[in-house]
């Protein structure tokens, strides 16, 4: 998020004004290990959007970025030896410093794909978020396969901006937009990529590094899940049981330590599905059917049910809103969801 202030800088505007108006201090700004808060994040891009008129904001701030962007993560990435390894290492360990968007690998014989998922709540600004993901995982594969390399094909969960050429002139691949993720498509052989310069030795020190701040993390039960929960609905997978498995846990184990934090696994289902869902119905110009089937719902009408029961109105009414005041968040979604 450094790279913001540059690119505003870049485009003429005034990025302290900017940022404050956003909520947040410029100072946090100057280091790269400052944490600032990920909704305040999505208000930020979404802001200077707007006032730039720049309909790709998020692409500019990716394409600014670089392997060494990603700090601890990235110094272990560049000394791992393989490119499949450093994806593996950044889909383990990006939680220590971005606890609002889960990096996903999947592989399917020839191919991959590499995912990236916003999941926190009340974040507006996803898509441009999304698209900033992309573009910064495509400047860091650079980094490490070298300068020509390519995705197959960009998917973005956010409507198609006015132009296109800044899209095609960085990504060098086609682009399509109102997408149900945020996703590289490319060759699985690029995994098999080696590193060149990476050192065995200091990544060992550098995991020392990761392992203790992953222990130390204040990262709660119920947040560990919502990451989880947000990588398995990209193949439907999501149920009580597969989660409580992907945990190493038993259901009693797991529901008594979720009770201890206030909620159910079926709640942080709930919650994160109602994410999404804000997420597809206010960025991306997705049918309401479509949008129900990445969510796992058997149809739309038990799609638009428990949307009512989540928000107090109907998928249509909230796309309404958005279309009204489209760097808004609408009304319900920033406080707690229905029950």
């Amino acid at each position: 998020m450094r790279e913001a202030y540059n690119v505003l800088h870049d485009l003429g505007a005034n990025p302290d004004r900017l940022i404050s108006a956003s909520g947040l201090n410029p100072g946090l700004f100057e280091d790269g290990n400052n944490l600032v808060p990920f909704v305040s994040v999505g208000q930020l891009i979404a802001d200077c959007a707007r006032e730039t008129e720049c309909g790709h904001f998020g692409l500019l701030i990716g394409a600014r970025a670089h392997i060494d962007s990603l700090g601890l993560v990235g110094a272990v990435m560049r000394n791992s030896a393989t490119v499949g390894a450093a994806l593996a290492e950044l889909e383990a360990h990006l939680g220590i410093q971005n606890r609002g968007a889960v990096p996903y690998l999947e592989v399917s014989e020839d191919l991959a794909l590499f995912c990236f998922l916003p999941y926190k709540r009340g974040m507006v600004g996803a898509g441009l978020y999304s698209e900033g993901g992309l573009a910064t995982t495509v400047s860091v594969l650079r980094d490490l396969a070298g300068p020509e390399w390519s995705p197959l094909e960009v998917l973005i969960p956010r409507k198609q901006p006015s132009r296109l050429d800044s899209y095609w002139h960085f990504f060098r691949a086609p682009v399509r937009f109102d997408q149900e993720i945020a996703a590289l498509v490319f060759p699985a052989s690029l995994l098999e990529t080696p590193i060149p310069g990476a050192d065995p030795d200091l990544l060992r020190e550098l995991m020392t590094q990761v392992r203790f701040l992953g222990r130390d993390s204040d990262r709660s039960v119920s947040d560990r899940l919502r990451r989880l929960i947000r990588r398995q609905l990209v193949n439907a997978h999501c149920t009580v049981d597969s989660i409580a498995h992907s945990l190493d846990l038993n259901r009693r184990t797991l529901n008594r330590r979720l009770r201890a934090e206030g909620t159910t696994v079926r709640r942080l289902m709930g919650e994160v599905r109602f994410e999404v869902a804000c997420q597809l119905i206010s960025d991306t110009e997705l049918g309401l059917s479509a949008i129900a089937a990445a969510l796992d719902f058997s149809e739309p009408a038990a799609f638009n049910h428990a949307f009512r029961r989540w928000a107090g109105c109907t998928p249509t009414e909230w796309r309404n809103r958005v279309e009204r005041e489209p760097f808004a968040v609408p009304s319900g979604r920033a406080s707690q969801m229905r029950n």
